[in-house]
């Protein structure tokens, strides 16, 4: 259950709601802000109130949205964690197609299948990205892996190669000395 450094499940649903929060304010606010400009009549001042006053009344409901979504995914994760004894990311498919489930519930079986089925995908491939990324990373730090640049025949011996000096008789006062490749 440590491999993921987070808190225990009863924050982690806090924490979870909170920071989806935040970035579904965050992002609302960019978009809405945009969107408010855009939409406004023309002038540069009643371009910027728009702004203001479209991002002051959507960037929050968008930051529930997202709260409720990240509160009812981590809430069934923990349940899976409960479960299921272990901590893997199968728990994190079947909660991002079990809250996609929920949250279309009020608009039919159609709907259920189809969220429940994007919600799931979605999160496969966010586990499936997240795993073949620390397989890759993790690659470079094992020792096992690196490539020697000496030859495995050599074995790191060095050779004694005899210079063409030692058969004249000069060169050095001690003697001919061989030389290492």
């Amino acid at each position: 259950m440590e491999d993921y450094a987070r808190e225990p499940c009863p924050w982690r649903i806090m924490e979870d709601c909170g920071g989806a929060f935040s970035m579904g304010a965050i992002g609302g606010s960019l978009f809405h802000g945009i969107k408010g400009f855009r939409n406004a009549p023309s002038g540069n001042y009643r371009r910027l109130i728009s702004s203001f006053v479209t991002l002051k009344e959507r960037a929050p409901i968008v930051g529930g949205n997202f709260a409720v979504w990240g509160g009812l995914f981590s809430a069934i994760d923990c349940s899976m964690v409960y479960m299921r004894k272990k901590e893997d990311p199968w728990n994190s498919i079947t909660s991002g197609a079990l809250t996609g489930a929920i949250l279309s519930v009020r608009n039919g079986t159609g709907a259920i299948i189809g969220s429940a089925v994007i919600g799931g995908v979605l999160l496969a491939l966010i586990e499936g990205f997240g795993i073949l990324f620390t397989s890759f990373t993790a690659e470079q730090f094992n020792p096992a892996n690196r490539m020697m640049e000496e030859d495995p025949n050599l074995s790191g011996q060095q050779i004694p190669v005899m210079s063409s000096q030692e058969g004249s008789g000069g060169g050095s006062i001690f003697g001919s000395q061989p030389t290492y490749q």
